[in-house]
């Protein structure tokens, strides 16, 4: 006789995280009911309310896994030159997205939810990437209000251009990397000389 196996409580939350994102990924946070994630993952309310007692629990718990996935991927080669490390970052990002579409598409629908922590953790996942950049291209710390400007844009670009593209049919990734890149480093090597990055100095001439 074969023996049932209990899943831990760490494999059934991603396994509803993992279910819900098909929820979200096409809808907005408004618009999806926790109640239909019981009904698609096969369980019931009350197990379901035991790991997310509240829509807003599931959707931070789902926002903060992404997030820190991606983190955690993204970290570059420290011993590349600084623009091949933002390549990378790049290259890292995409792949990303397209191996786990359901659960960044979810994400970016999630950005316009007015909920303050869902908001809160979105703004965090930002601000990790931002400084990542920042410390990389102005290592010597004195990155200037305009750059930072600068690289927060290109951050909510980016993560628009590839969340389009998840749902193109004739662009291509390489297509969508080239154009994340450039836009990245026209913006930077448009700052004003007095702003520019000195991890960069060289490029422009």
């Amino acid at each position: 006789m074969a023996t049932r196996t209990r899943m831990s409580r760490e494999a059934r939350q991603d396994q509803l995280l993992d279910l819900g994102a098909e929820l979200f990924a096409d809808r907005s946070y408004e618009d999806v009911h926790i109640e239909e994630l019981s009904e698609v993952a096969g369980v019931s309310r009350g197990l379901l309310y035991h790991y997310f007692p509240t829509k807003r629990a599931f959707f931070a718990a789902m926002v903060r896994r992404e997030s820190g996935r991606m983190a955690e991927l993204t970290t570059t080669d420290p011993a590349l030159p600084v623009v091949d490390q933002l390549n990378q970052g790049i290259e890292i990002y995409l792949d990303y997205c397209k191996d786990h579409k359901l659960g960044v598409k979810a994400i970016f629908h999630g950005a316009a939810s007015a909920d303050p922590e869902i908001q809160d953790i979105i703004e965090h996942d930002l601000r990790v990437h931002h400084d990542r950049i920042v410390v990389l291209i102005e290592p010597g710390g004195q990155a200037s209000e305009l750059m930072r400007i600068a690289v927060r844009s290109w951050l909510q670009f980016m993560r628009s251009a590839c969340h389009q593209w998840l749902d193109a049919q004739d662009t291509t990734r390489d297509e969508v990397r080239d154009l994340c890149a450039q836009t990245l480093l026209g913006a930077l090597l448009a700052l004003p000389e007095g702003s520019r990055p000195s991890g960069l100095a060289g490029l422009a001439d």
